[in-house]
Parts: C-alpha cells; sequence; structure tokens
C-alpha cells in the first residue's frame, strides 16, 4: 500500500508545490512507483508535471463520483498524476456535513495499491480541501520560508493538524518542517532558522536539518519547461538539496 504524503502550509508562494514536485521525482528518482495528486484549485502541481485538464478526468470528477480515481491517472511527463482545475474550488460549496473530510481518503483506497508513494499538493488555506488531504495522510510536511513572516501561520497549521489527527487521523505523523528559499550566507535566513527551531521546539515539532536554496533554473525546469528537475539539472544545488531532504525523511524512519 502506498504511503500517501502531503505538503501544508495556509500561506502561498512558501515552496509547497514545486515542494511536491521535487520530492515526488526524487521518490520516482529511487525507483518507487509515485503518484502526484493536485489538490489545489490553482493546478500549479499539474502544470508543472505537464498535465493535461482540458480533455482528461481531474480530481474534482473523482470526489464528485462521475469517474474513478484509476480512470483520472493521467501518465504525464513527469510523473503520474491526478490533476486538478478550478472546479476543485466548489467543494467547499457542494459538500457539507459529516463525512465530507474523508472524500479523498476514500477516493485513493482504491488506487494505493497501485503505487509506493502519493504525494499530495494543497492549497494555500485550511478549509474542507487541506482537511481532506490531512485526513488521507500518513506523513503531512510543512514548507516555509526562510524569513520570519512565513512562521506566523505555522502554530495554526500545527493546531489544525494535530487536531485532526486526534479526531480522524490517529496514525498521522507530522514529519516536521523544512525552510525553502533557504539563503546560507544572509543573516536573515540563519535567524529565521533559529527562529524556527524554537517555534518547532515550542511545538513538539521536527524542524528538518535540510534547508532547499533557491534557483531560478529550477523554477524554470518547473513552469516553463515542465521538466523532470533531475533529468534537467541533476548538478543544480537545489535538486541536490531535494535528494538531500528525501534522503533525511528516509534516514529518519519517515519515509
Amino acid at each position: 500500500m502506498a504511503k500517501i504524503i502531503s505538503l501544508i502550509n495556509e500561506k502561498g508562494g512558501v515552496g509547497k508545490t514545486s515542494s511536491a514536485n521535487a520530492i515526488a521525482v526524487c521518490l520516482k528518482h529511487k525507483n518507487y512507483k509515485v503518484l502526484g495528486v493536485d489538490f489545489d484549485p490553482q493546478g500549479y502541481f499539474s502544470f508543472s508535471v505537464g498535465a493535461d485538464t482540458r480533455e482528461h478526468p481531474t480530481i474534482y470528477d473523482v470526489i464528485k463520483k462521475r469517474v474513478s480515481a484509476i480512470d483520472a491517472i493521467q501518465h504525464a511527463p513527469v510523473l503520474d498524476v491526478i490533476p486538478t482545475d478550478g472546479l476543485l474550488g466548489n467543494v467547499e460549496r457542494e459538500f457539507s456535513g459529516a463525512g465530507t473530510e474523508r472524500m479523498l481518503k476514500d477516493a485513493l483506497k482504491t488506487i494505493e495499491h497501485l503505487y509506493d508513494y502519493i504525494v499530495i499538493d494543497s492549497p494555500p488555506e485550511l478549509g474542507l480541501l487541506s482537511a481532506n488531504i490531512i485526513t488521507a495522510s500518513n506523513v503531512v510536511l510543512v514548507p516555509g520560508l526562510s524569513d520570519g513572516y512565513s512562521l506566523r501561520g505555522v502554530i495554526q497549521v500545527h493546531e489544525t493538524i494535530s487536531r485532526i489527527k486526534q479526531a480522524i487521523n490517529p496514525e498521522l505523523v507530522l514529519g516536521g518542517m523544512f525552510l525553502c528559499r533557504y539563503y546560507p550566507r544572509e543573516e536573515l535566513s540563519r535567524v529565521t532558522k533559529e527562529t524556527a527551531a524554537e517555534l518547532c521546539k515550542a511545538l513538539n515539532m521536527t524542524l528538518l536539518d535540510t534547508n532547499i536554496r533557491h534557483s531560478t533554473v529550477i523554477s524554470n525546469a518547473m513552469t516553463a519547461l515542465q521538466e523532470d528537475i533531475i533529468e534537467y539539472a541533476p548538478r543544480n544545488a537545489v535538486v541536490k538539496d531535494y535528494i538531500a531532504l528525501v534522503d533525511e525523511l528516509f534516514e529518519r524512519g519517515i519515509l
């Protein structure tokens, strides 16, 4: 059965989608069978792996039970994915009541035997979509930027994860937080790392050792070229960072 990994943060622009893409690609290059699931109506993850969202079923169609999850899997250029589109944003209005936070979990149960890992990208808000993601996950990771502003929402994210873990998903593992766009030569990044360490200690959450630097080459590979980042730039510093992050997650027994 697949281990389901999600990346959660209520702030946008913290490297969530790029990290979901990179972690999935790193796992693929370790010869695991990997599926990406785009559960963000913005659809950036779908785009970054080269998915077609115009002529192909999406995760919204799966949630609406128009198609089965297996029929929504698309063999995109970068990796297998169940894509999304803007219609997923309707879920907050269309579904309510008991059990609605389990829709994604129930859908993925039908295909989790096909993969070793399923990586889910999430929207930048803590609503029904994020609740579904946390409920469906085995491991949650929290990416954040190396600045003080991105740390402000971590407490609320932690509270939401903890609440769902206690009420619905007791086996959930909070894998920890890691910093993106980290500049080791800049004092702000170093100070933010220290603040993040104090915050994680107070929340009893792991701050992962690996930091992710920034690279326009990798951003271009994902957003413009829709390329596998390891194949495109194997010696790039950020590619090496993500490989190190995945290795650390294995060493810690999180993956």
